[in-house]
């Protein structure tokens, strides 16, 4: 076995992030940490997995491949500008595309995304997931980050704080994710 090489696997994979949506008061705010981990290494900490999309009126961040996850991007971008204004519609044909299309299927990626109305999970898997309560967590980190989020939501504090105080537990605890944060809100 060579030092980089984890368990039964030949290859070092890719691996964390913590990307959180807290909806609140009118506002969405999307966060994502900074690092990009490669097994045990830290490789970069200043990674922005966090974007608008479209015109400016979407907000997402990934989680997974970055290659896969621009590309999910890109595609979802797409789908806006055939659907401008339906977030839902443009998230469920991306869906259907990532499950049917040969080539798309192989992407190792999850996507939260927002608009000023609503909040999706996307996955590989062709799920199009709206939470309850307008808060998303995925990532190595998300299960914390979402944790923290619901515990703070009814808290004096604004979408933008209950999102970076979360995110700060996230890091606390998960060490694939760092306290670089990238925070995009509408």
């Amino acid at each position: 076995m060579t030092p980089f090489s984890f368990g039964s696997s030949s290859h070092l994979e890719w691996h964390g992030t913590t990307i959180l949506a807290v909806r609140k008061d009118g506002r969405v705010v999307i966060a994502g940490d900074g690092q990009v981990s490669q097994g045990p290494l830290k490789i970069k900490s200043t990674a922005k997995k966090v974007r608008r999309l479209g015109d400016g009126s979407v907000i997402g961040g990934f989680a997974g491949s970055t290659a896969d996850a621009l590309t999910l991007f890109e595609r979802l971008e797409h789908k806006l500008e055939q659907y401008p204004g339906q977030l839902a519609r443009a998230c469920v044909e991306l869906a259907k595309d990532w499950r049917s299309d040969k080539y798309l299927r192989r992407l190792e990626a999850m996507m939260a995304v927002a608009d000023k109305t609503s909040s999706f999970i996307l996955t590989g898997t062709g799920d199009v997931l709206e939470p309850e309560d307008g808060i998303i967590g995925i990532g190595s980190g998300g299960p914390y980050a979402l944790a923290a989020a619901r515990a703070c939501i009814d808290s004096d504090l604004d979408a933008e704080g209950v999102a970076r105080k979360a995110m700060n537990v996230a890091a606390g605890l998960c060490v694939y994710t760092n306290t670089h944060f990238t925070i995009e809100s509408i």
